[in-house]
């Protein structure tokens, strides 16, 4: 069961609605509690979907009131014509990729319907409870919250689960056996997709920003975690302990103490690509078991690589 809490969104949500009908009541408007109605459809979770959603709603309103205007003066005041408009109405807004004012100008068209006679002042009256809703949902939605330190505290954690990983893999390689029951897996998942979708909203929330430095942060992450998982069932394959194997053992502890925003992967490409240049020195396999395992081990050797390059390939957090 989900804990009782009252976001900012909610409290938006219920100062903009009370706002909304008070000013419409305020400006003598008929049918003033429909500002409010307006208020809650237009206050979205970031500024760019309100806006959007906004925009919509004018839109799909506008058009709703043309066909209401037309049928209803023409054919009559009827439920049938009601039928009648919707079938051509909901078509034409979904064309004008109003879709989402649908609902919205149901209610301008009902208020239309019940009037019985549609007048210039009431279609002002019905343009003004709009810019009343939408205007206080503007309003409203202009402050958002800071993302900045949930995406800090997102992208330590999603540290943490990697160098927990890259533990389990060191052990294994020294070890040869392991008891790890992976939670680490499905909880980076889970963090990275989290991070993610804050990120994206935070760049939805800057008008003048197109992009998020901690959503190309999180997405170069998954990449590597992407990897990371394809190297789990290659180390827990292997059936031997070589010296090989020891000195990436030795590699992957220096690169789980070293994981953070920065970059610094061509640093730790340049030690991989002098322990690959040292695998050659050493002596060949002597059996088919030390074979596999030393192709198994230059395989890892090779993901290891593409982890550091997608890493390089970052410019790092400030």
């Amino acid at each position: 069961m989900r804990p009782f809490r009252i976001g900012y969104r909610t409290i938006k949500t219920a100062l903009g609605t009370a706002a909304a009908i008070s000013l419409a009541q305020l400006f003598g408007l008929e049918n003033f509690p429909s500002a409010g109605i307006i208020a809650i459809l237009c206050i979205q979770v970031t500024k760019k979907k309100s806006l959007q959603s906004s925009w919509s709603r004018f839109l799909a309103c506008s058009i709703a009131i043309l066909f209401s205007t037309v049928f209803f003066e023409l054919l009559g005041y009827t439920p049938l014509v009601i039928g009648l408009m919707l079938l051509l109405f909901i078509p034409s807004a979904v064309v004008a990729r109003a879709n989402e004012g649908i609902v919205t100008s149901s209610v301008i068209i009902l208020h239309l319907y019940a009037s019985g006679n549609i007048t210039i002042p009431l279609i002002l009256n019905e343009f003004a409870l709009l810019a009343t809703g939408i205007g206080v949902a503007l309003i409203m939605n202009l402050y958002m919250p800071s993302a900045d330190r949930r995406l800090e505290t997102f992208r330590k954690k999603i540290e943490e689960q990697f160098a927990a990983i890259f533990r389990q893999m060191e052990h294994y390689l020294l070890q040869g056996d392991n008891e790890w029951d992976g939670k680490e897996i499905t909880e980076t998942a889970s963090l990275l997709h989290e991070a993610k979708t804050l990120a994206l909203r935070d760049v939805e929330n800057h008008f003048l920003r197109n992009e998020n430095l901690y959503y190309h942060y999180f997405r170069m992450r998954e990449k590597q975690f992407e990897l990371i998982e394809r190297l789990l069932p290659l180390i827990s394959n292997l059936s031997v302990t070589l010296d090989q194997g020891k000195m990436i053992a030795d590699f992957i502890r220096d690169l789980r103490e070293h994981i953070h925003p920065g970059n610094t992967a061509h640093t730790f490409l340049r030690r991989l690509h002098e322990m690959k240049e040292s695998f050659q020195d050493m002596p060949l396999p002597q059996t088919r078991e030390e074979f596999e395992t030393r192709a198994s081990l230059l395989h890892l050797v090779r993901e290891l690589e593409q982890y550091l390059v997608l890493k390089s390939y970052f410019k790092g957090l400030k």
